[in-house]
């Protein structure tokens, strides 16, 4: 009996070798498979673990080796030739980047910004081929949507648009819940949650049309409760549940959903010390004379350390988010969901099926290390002292 165990235990190493292999080899070209490949090492893990007959283990290793076929066999990629897709916020960043990134590929790209007459604007012309074209397109303004769909629909015609890929979004100043104001929540939203959608309600019969993608740049944050990000992250995670709803609506349709949920990644996003000022003196003004005391200038001035750690600690690289969307636009079976990122996946998962009071622990841990207290905490008797 002893050495029938030995045997199930080698051939179950060997198909887990076999399987793993097969997808790191494919990774590049396959975002999320690794995600796929731990999960793998569980199940074989957990079949040894429970010593099952090597009958059983013959059925399950028949069983993983057809879906992690069929899994593969999904994820070649869709030629980009009379493909047009449609790229908002691409006057910097990552939108800016993936322009051209989609350019270089061969598809027809459509970039919407926020300025056509902006420095970003004039060195997609310049620096991209001929199928590009520059549209302008503030995604809060319903008129400029609507001029912009005219146009895609002219161009493409009969084809439709192959993929919307709702990339604009806004950060704001960050700081504590309670000191945000309702202008700067009312903004996030406007941008990231309320423009997203309206230009995916405008663009959908184009992507019916084709039966094309819709990928909606969410963030980490949508999914893991940081600090001081009250504002983005609610209206990045309602923008991943809005995706989400969509992804089993429309495919009836024939046009999958994908969601992108990058790490830190350095961009324009985070603003400029001009742009600190300004958030900064509209949060001063309109708050409350009890709150500002409580909380003390200090603090609120300290939280532009958060945005000085965006600018130097975020990564430049921005190849794995754009590897992800070309996955998610081009792939004959894109996953429903991407971490690009360093970390990423592990905090989401994290966020997703840790207890709260575990997760809060090990995120102050890691994250809370020297925070800087509001007055009123750091000195709680502050108050008493000075009457």
């Amino acid at each position: 009996m002893g050495d029938l165990s030995s045997e199930m235990a080698w051939f179950f190493l060997a198909v887990l070798a076999v399987l793993g292999g097969t997808v790191l080899c494919k990774y590049n070209r396959s975002p999320g498979l690794v995600q796929g490949a731990v999960c793998l090492a569980g199940l074989w893990g957990g079949v040894y673990l429970l010593n099952l007959s090597l009958f059983c283990g013959l059925i399950l290793s028949s069983l993983t080796c057809f879906l992690v076929y069929t899994y593969l066999s999904g994820q070649e990629f869709l030629p980009a030739d009379q493909k047009a897709v449609l790229v908002t916020g691409s006057d910097s960043g990552i939108g800016h980047s993936l322009c051209k990134y989609l350019d270089k590929l061969g598809f027809t790209v459509f970039a919407g910004v926020l300025d056509e007459k902006g420095a970003g604007a004039g060195e997609l012309r310049r620096t991209c081929s001929p199928r590009l074209l520059v549209l302008q397109l503030d995604i809060t303004n319903p008129e400029q949507i609507k001029d912009a769909l005219g146009k895609v629909a002219e161009k493409v015609q009969d084809t439709g648009l192959w993929a919307v890929i709702n990339n604009a979004g806004i950060l704001g100043f960050p700081c504590d819940g309670e000191l945000i104001p309702m202008s700067e929540y009312r903004r996030c939203m406007a941008v990231n949650f309320f423009g997203a959608v309206e230009v995916t309600k405008a663009f959908l019969p184009l992507l019916r049309k084709s039966k094309g993608r819709l990928v909606n740049m969410s963030s980490m944050a949508g999914g893991v409760p940081f600090d001081h990000l009250a504002a983005y992250s609610s209206s990045k995670a309602a923008l991943t549940m809005f995706s989400s709803i969509l992804r089993r609506e429309l495919s009836e349709w024939g046009v999958k959903v994908a969601v992108i949920q990058p790490g830190g990644f350095r961009t324009s996003i985070a603003g400029n010390s001009d742009t600190w000022d300004k958030l900064e003196k509209d949060l001063l003004d309109h708050l409350p004379a009890e709150v500002q005391e409580d909380y003390g200038r200090e603090y609120i001035h300290s939280q532009r350390s958060f945005l000085h750690m965006i600018n130097t600690q975020s990564s430049p690289d921005f190849s794995p988010v754009l590897r992800d969307i070309e996955h998610a636009i081009s792939a004959k079976r894109p996953s429903a969901f991407y971490a690009p990122g360093e970390g990423c996946y592990l905090w989401l998962c994290l966020a997703s099926f840790l207890p709260a009071i575990i997760f809060d622990y090990i995120s102050k841990k890691l994250l809370g290390a020297g925070k800087r207290l509001p007055r009123a905490l750091s000195v709680p008797t502050w108050k008493d002292k000075a009457t």
